[in-house]
């Protein structure tokens, strides 16, 4: 079953990751990128920002909205960086800039001590145009645990996963190859909790 979406994302790197993910399940999904108008994010959490950002994609396009928001959480950080991950450094998606301060801020802190976390909330907004007239919203969450490393590695990934290291291995998820690094990521994890949804909701008609 042919299945069309849009990402409220302008990030290549996470059209192509949700692709993969979502074409284990639905192999004639397609994902579009979404180029419509910016929403302001002001939600305070994860969800609260996934779900402004696949509101503003559905009215915009009428397709079916999928939106994630999701960012890294350092404990001895008391969460932080948080929902403020992209945008850690000052400038918005500056990966480089965000990794480096990071790691400076986290220069002092020793092994035991490095614990990490990174988070995504995953939301869906079907519009009523793709569902009957009634419309639909549910946000599925993932958290994949870890540590932090003390030095950039690895050439696969985005963000801050080239100093992550990932519970049960001894790499960064930027060294992880790729199937592995989806089938284990926070992104894959929360898509794992949104797919019974999805799926019901497409086997129900709510789709356009």
């Amino acid at each position: 079953m042919s299945v069309e979406f849009v990402l409220a994302t302008h990030n290549q790197h996470k059209v192509e990751e949700f692709q993969r993910i979502l074409a284990a399940v639905l192999p004639d999904a397609v994902v579009h990128a979404y180029d419509g108008p910016e929403p302001v994010e002001d939600g305070t959490s994860f969800a609260e920002n996934a779900l402004i950002k696949a509101r503003t994609a559905a009215a915009h396009t009428g397709f079916i909205a999928l939106a994630d928001d999701s960012g890294i959480a350092v404990d001895v950080m008391g969460g932080a960086p948080g929902i403020f991950s992209a945008r850690w450094a000052g400038a918005h998606g500056d990966s480089l800039a965000n990794t480096r301060l990071l790691l400076d801020q986290l220069g002092d802190i020793r092994d035991p001590h490095r614990a990490a976390a990174f988070h995504c909330a995953i939301a869906l907004v079907i519009p009523p145009a793709a569902a009957s007239g009634t419309g639909f919203e549910h946000v599925a969450s993932g958290v994949w645990p870890g540590t932090l490393a003390t030095e950039v590695s690895g050439a696969h990934g985005f963000g801050y996963d080239p100093i992550f290291v990932p519970e049960g291995f001894t790499i960064t998820a930027a060294e992880l190859d790729p199937e592995v690094k989806n089938a284990n990521s926070h992104r894959a994890r929360a898509v794992q909790a949104l797919l019974p949804v999805l799926l019901e909701s497409i086997e129900n008609g709510t789709h356009s």
